[in-house]
């Protein structure tokens, strides 16, 4: 035994800190099952599978390293439970990734003159996998006011959640507004959703409501900007947004995560009227596109706000740059694909 000095308890030598906190903080299986109901058992295949990131290929040439664990096929009824306890439904994007979102509708924030539509900045998000190995894991990001982050913070704690990154996503507003990213894997679906339930309710968040039948138009050339950036935009609730993926596998701690989990650059487009919009969201970057990036987003007249990675354990390592621009929508986009350009990224499947 080896004493790991992170978790603060003994433990075998390469036990994964994840595996630790689940263990210690987790409830035990469904109704020992192991699994949500109806979820079929056999790994499916994933959209785009023959891309394999630097090293995946040799680790399953090598038959004593680690193999990369799957998602597993889920619909929207296997995450009954989840949404149960989070109070809130979301949907299963892409087969595999049980997406819900928390939009921060009680805040009111401005930044340099433009108040902020929730879901341009100020949207909460989870989103739960189940996997082969028969672990959820659940990542996203808590949006929280300056007064509730420690509160927040500490929640996620003790209920065996892992923070992977605190930072802003804009820059000078009112009031003070922080995001934080969050990890967490264990057998229980349920369980997990509990935890962030309370996490919610250390804050102000507000509860579910209906989300109208049809989003409001868009004062914006949505055509042309689609033309810009090579792929069609969509309308989220008033909000024009684009997705990037990455090309390659992406794991965290030897499980592939969807694209759905959060590894896409996103734009999205606030229209303000006259074609014109405010544009913020994040691009994300192997080590040797950041320069290339920021680089592109400056000559295109976009501010650089943060630098940061929002996973502890992921490979190949990425990191993310949140910006912001106002402008004619078109000429934002026409300069936002050029950043979209030096990386390795694709609309996704």
């Amino acid at each position: 035994m080896t004493r790991d000095r992170r978790s603060g308890g003994d433990a075998p030598a390469g036990t994964p800190r994840r595996r630790l906190l689940a263990a210690a903080a987790l409830a035990p299986v469904l109704a020992g099952s192991g699994a949500l109901p109806g979820v079929a058992r056999a790994a499916p295949a994933l959209p785009g599978a023959p891309r394999r990131a630097a090293g995946t290929a040799a680790r399953d040439a090598d038959p004593a390293a680690p193999q990369p664990s799957h998602p597993l096929t889920t619909t929207d009824a296997d995450w009954q439970g989840v949404a149960d306890a989070l109070g809130r439904t979301g949907r299963v994007m892409a087969g595999t990734v049980y997406r819900v979102g928390f939009p921060r509708r009680d805040l009111h924030v401005v930044s340099q003159g433009i108040t902020i539509q929730p879901g341009l900045a100020l949207s909460s998000y989870a989103a739960f996998t189940l996997y082969d190995d028969r672990q959820t894991v659940v990542r996203g990001d808590l949006v929280v006011i300056e007064a509730e982050l420690q509160r927040a913070t500490d929640t996620l704690h003790a209920h065996g959640f892992e923070q992977t990154a605190i930072h802003k996503h804009l820059l000078a507003h009112e009031p003070d507004v922080w995001w934080t990213h969050f990890h967490a894997a264990g057998p229980d679906a349920v369980e997990l959703a509990r935890g962030l339930k309370a996490a919610l309710d250390s804050t102000a968040t507000p509860p579910a409501v209906a989300a109208p039948a049809t989003p409001p138009p868009l004062d914006l050339e949505t055509a042309a900007m689609d033309a810009a950036l090579g792929t069609t935009g969509t309308n989220d609730g008033g909000i024009y947004k684009y997705s990037f993926a990455r090309r390659e596998t992406v794991t965290d701690e030897h499980r592939i995560l969807p694209s759905a989990t959060g590894v896409t650059t996103v734009l999205a487009f606030q229209p303000l009227g006259g074609g014109r919009a405010a544009v913020n969201g994040d691009f994300v970057m192997t080590a040797h596109e950041v320069q290339d990036v920021l680089t592109a987003l400056r000559a295109g007249g976009l501010s650089v706000i943060e630098l940061h990675n929002h996973g502890l354990m992921d490979e190949p390592r990425l990191f993310y740059t949140h910006f912001w621009g106002v402008d004619d929508g078109v000429v934002l986009a026409r300069a936002l694909r050029t950043a979209v350009d030096a990386t390795d990224t694709a609309p996704p499947d």
